[in-house]
C-alpha cells in the first residue's frame, strides 16, 4: 500500500506537524488539499513542495468556525471527487490554571478541537461511505490519554475527541473505512508558542519539553507506516509516552510522578 495518486485532505497545513505531512505526501505523490486559516501560509507550504503542485489545492478554513465547514467539504470533494485520507490535524493549545482560564477560551479551546473536527468528518463521512472506502485520522495527544497542569481545556478536548472517534469506529466498520487516533509525545512545533493563555492572550513562549521534542519530519516518517496498516491508536514520541501505560496500570503513581514533574 502507499499514498501515490490517494486524495489527502489535511487540516492544520500551515505549519508544524501538518506542514511536515504535507511535504512528505506530496513526496510519495499523493494528491493533496491543504488547509489552515492563513491561505499565504500555505501558499508558501505549496511552493515548497517536492512533488507536482498541480495537485495539490489549498481551501482557508477556521476550526471555529463549524457552520463553514460543510460548504468547504464540497469545495474539498469538487477538486479531486473524492477524498480517501482525512487528516484532522488543525488545533490550539492551553497554558493556564483552571482558576486562571476564562469560560470563553475553555469554549474556544473545545470549539477548535472538537467541535471543528468534529464537524468537518461528519460532512465528509456521507461521500466516504458512499464509496465504501476512507480513512480519517485525528492528531490527539498524550494529554488525550491523561491530564497534568496548566492543560485543563486542551487535555478536555483532547480526550473528548477519544470518546467521539472510538464510538465512530464502530459505526463505520461496515461501511470499510478506518479510524485512527495519533497521540504525540512532545513534537517540537510552535503549539506552546501559539497556545491561550487564561485571558485568551498568546502564550508565546516555547515549552520546554517541545524544544527538546522530535522533530516534525521525524514524527512524519514514523506516522505514515503506521498510517498505511490502519492502525487504531498510534503512540510517537519519547519517554513521555510512559505516562500512556502508567495511567493504564499504575494511576497513583503517575499523579505522584506528575505532582513532582516541571510542567511548562
Amino acid at each position: 500500500m502507499s499514498f501515490k495518486d490517494k486524495v489527502v485532505w489535511i487540516t492544520g497545513a500551515s505549519s508544524g506537524i501538518g506542514e511536515a505531512l504535507t511535504y512528505a505526501l506530496s513526496k510519495r505523490g499523493a494528491k493533496l488539499i491543504i488547509s489552515s486559516r492563513r491561505r499565504e501560509a500555505l501558499e508558501e507550504v505549496k511552493e515548497q513542495c517536492e512533488g507536482n503542485r498541480s495537485d495539490i489545492q489549498i481551501i482557508s478554513l477556521d476550526l471555529a468556525e463549524s457552520e463553514s465547514l460543510p460548504g468547504k467539504t464540497e469545495e474539498a470533494l469538487a477538486a479531486f471527487g473524492h477524498i480517501d485520507y482525512l487528516f484532522n490535524n488543525g488545533g490550539i493549545s492551553q497554558r493556564s490554571l483552571v482558576m486562571d482560564t476564562s469560560m470563553d477560551v475553555v469554549r474556544k479551546v473545545m470549539e477548535v478541537n472538537f467541535f471543528g473536527t468534529v464537524a468537518l468528518t461528519k460532512a465528509i463521512l456521507p461521500s466516504m461511505i458512499d464509496r465504501n472506502s476512507g480513512h480519517i485520522i485525528v492528531t490527539s495527544s498524550v494529554m488525550g490519554k491523561f491530564g497534568t497542569r496548566l492543560r485543563s481545556s486542551y487535555a478536555a478536548s483532547k480526550h473528548a475527541l477519544h470518546g467521539w472517534f472510538d464510538c465512530l469506529r464502530q459505526e463505520v466498520y461496515e461501511h470499510n473505512i478506518d479510524v485512527s487516533l495519533v497521540c504525540p509525545g512532545y513534537i517540537k512545533t510552535d503549539v506552546t508558542l501559539n497556545a491561550l493563555e487564561g485571558d485568551g492572550s498568546r502564550h508565546g513562549k516555547m515549552g520546554k519539553g517541545q524544544e527538546k521534542g522530535m522533530e516534525p519530519d521525524t514524527f512524519t516518517q514514523k506516522l505514515l507506516p503506521k498510517v498505511l496498516k490502519g492502525k487504531e491508536e498510534i503512540y510517537i514520541g519519547g519517554f513521555e509516552l510512559m505516562g500512556i501505560y502508567l495511567k493504564r496500570f499504575f494511576p497513583s503513581l503517575l499523579n505522584k510522578v506528575l505532582k513532582n514533574s516541571e510542567v511548562t
